[in-house]
């Protein structure tokens, strides 16, 4: 069982992880550093965990019950979800070394724009889950828990 809780923690770990690195990426001698690194890669991680999780768990519940206006929460969050996975994904293709868990930055200020926009792209994405998907889960629900 996971519970709001939990998916709340994970939304923390995430907007800090992006604060952090928000603050490192502006200079170029700390984003080569192997802990700015293991941070940047910490941070994708995390998103990709939580989507796995929140997709996982939330999504039946809003689908099961049958009315036209949750379906279309459920779809519309998923649809979301696949789009972020995209972004995250090119996101990934472009700045990441995984051979080396490395970053690979040719173009500091462009680097430094892509992350940003994710950052503000996944921020927003769990501003919205925490101010409508959860509440409406829980109102569907009428529980603390979501079943696992």
């Amino acid at each position: 069982m996971i519970t709001y809780d939990q998916l709340n923690t994970e939304s923390d770990k995430i907007t800090q992880l992006s604060r952090i690195l928000n603050r490192l990426i502006d200079d170029r001698e700390i984003l080569d550093m192997e802990i700015t690194c293991d941070i940047f890669y910490q941070y994708i991680s995390s998103v990709k965990a939580h989507l796995d999780t929140v997709d996982r768990n939330l999504y039946a519940p809003l689908l099961s019950n049958g009315t036209q206006s949750t379906n279309n929460v459920a779809k519309n969050f998923l649809s979301g979800s696949q789009e972020i996975r995209k972004i995250v994904k090119s996101y990934s293709k472009t700045w990441c070394s995984k051979s080396q868990e490395s970053i690979k930055v040719k173009n500091h200020n462009q680097f430094i724009s892509d992350t940003r926009e994710l950052f503000q792209l996944v921020l927003r994405r769990i501003t919205l889950e925490t101010e409508e998907l959860y509440p409406l889960v829980r109102k569907i629900r009428g529980d603390l828990k979501i079943a696992a």
